[in-house]
C-alpha cells in the first residue's frame, strides 16, 4: 500500500504539494526541515546521510537540545521556531520531541498540571495544534518521528506514554506519526543496546551509552522508512511536476 502522502501527491490539492512541485521546476534542492531537541539532532543526522545534495536534498538542522513542548518558559517552540524560518518555505517538516517532556508544567493561565493529566494534555495538545499550523503556513508536508524504548524502566514507561500521547494527537491533525519503538527493540519489544544488522547479521551498536539516544548508527536505522517516504513523495510529485513530452511532429 503506498504512503498517503505519495497518493496526495498525485491529487496536487494541498499546499504542501503545490510547494514541492514549485521547488521541482525550479530545479532547486527538495528542503527537508528537522525539528526537534538532541533527538531531533539525531533525526537531522540519519536523514541527511540519506538524502543527500546529489539526489536534490537539502536537510536543514532546525533542532534545539534541551527543548520541549513542557519547556515554554525556557523556550517557546512556536516562537523560536517562527523565528528560524522567516519567511522561508519549506518542502518536508520533521519533528522529534518529548525525552524533555516528562514532567509537569504550569499552564498559559498559571495553573499547574501534572504529567499526563486531562490539564497537561489539553495545554500540550495546544501548543502542538499551533506548532504544526505554523510548519503548514509555510507549505511543508509535516512528519512526527517517536522516541524508542528507553532502558529504565520508569522512564521508559512515562516516554511510553508521551508517545501514545503525542501519536494521538498527530492522528487528530493527520500528521504521519512514524513509531521506532518496533525498529530499535529487541524480537520481545524490549530496549536493546544492540541489533544484528538485518542485511548482514552483524551485531550492532544501536544506543548511546546514556540508555536514552541512539548511536549514529541508530538514528540512520529509526528514519529509514521515513527518508523512503520522503523519496516516494517527491519521486510521485516529480511526474507531476515535470511536463510531459512532446510528441513528435508537435
Amino acid at each position: 500500500m503506498r504512503p498517503p502522502e505519495v497518493t496526495g501527491a498525485r491529487q496536487c490539492a494541498a499546499p504542501a504539494q503545490r510547494q514541492l512541485i514549485s521547488t521541482l521546476r525550479a530545479n532547486r534542492p527538495v528542503r527537508v526541515a528537522v525539528f526537534g531537541d538532541s533527538y531531533g539532532d539525531g533525526v537531522w543526522s540519519g536523514l541527511q546521510r540519506q538524502l543527500k545534495p546529489a539526489d536534490g536534498y537539502q536537510v536543514i538542522k532546525y533542532s534545539q537540545p534541551a527543548s520541549g513542548f513542557t519547556r515554554y518558559r525556557t523556550l517557546n517552540l512556536e516562537a523560536h521556531a517562527a523565528e528560524q524560518l522567516g519567511d522561508d518555505k519549506i518542502d518536508v517538516a520533521v519533528i522529534s520531541f518529548g525525552a524533555n517532556d516528562a514532567q509537569g508544567i504550569i499552564t498559559d493561565e498559571g495553573k499547574h498540571a501534572p504529567l499526563m493529566g486531562d490539564l497537561w494534555k489539553a495545554q500540550i495538545g495546544k501548543r502542538i495544534e499551533r506548532y504544526v499550523a505554523l510548519l503548514r503556513q509555510h507549505n511543508a508536508l509535516v512528519y512526527w518521528v517517536g522516541l524508542p524504548r528507553m532502558r529504565d524502566a520508569a522512564f521508559d514507561a512515562q516516554v511510553g506514554a508521551i508517545n501514545d500521547f503525542y501519536a494521538s494527537e498527530m492522528a487528530k491533525l493527520d500528521v504521519p506519526f512514524l513509531d521506532s519503538r518496533p525498529v530499535a527493540s529487541d524480537t520481545k519489544g524490549q530496549y536493546a543496546a544492540y541489533l544484528p544488522d538485518p542485511k548482514t547479521g552483524e551485531r550492532t551498536l544501536m544506543r548511546a551509552g546514556d540508555g536514552i539516544h541512539m548511536s549514529m548508527t541508530g538514528y540512520v536505522w529509526i528514519t529509514r522508512v521515513l527518508a523512503g517516504r520522503i523519496r516516494d513523495y517527491v519521486d510521485a510529485t516529480r511526474t507531476i511536476a515535470e511536463p510531459a513530452p512532446k510528441e513528435a511532429g508537435k
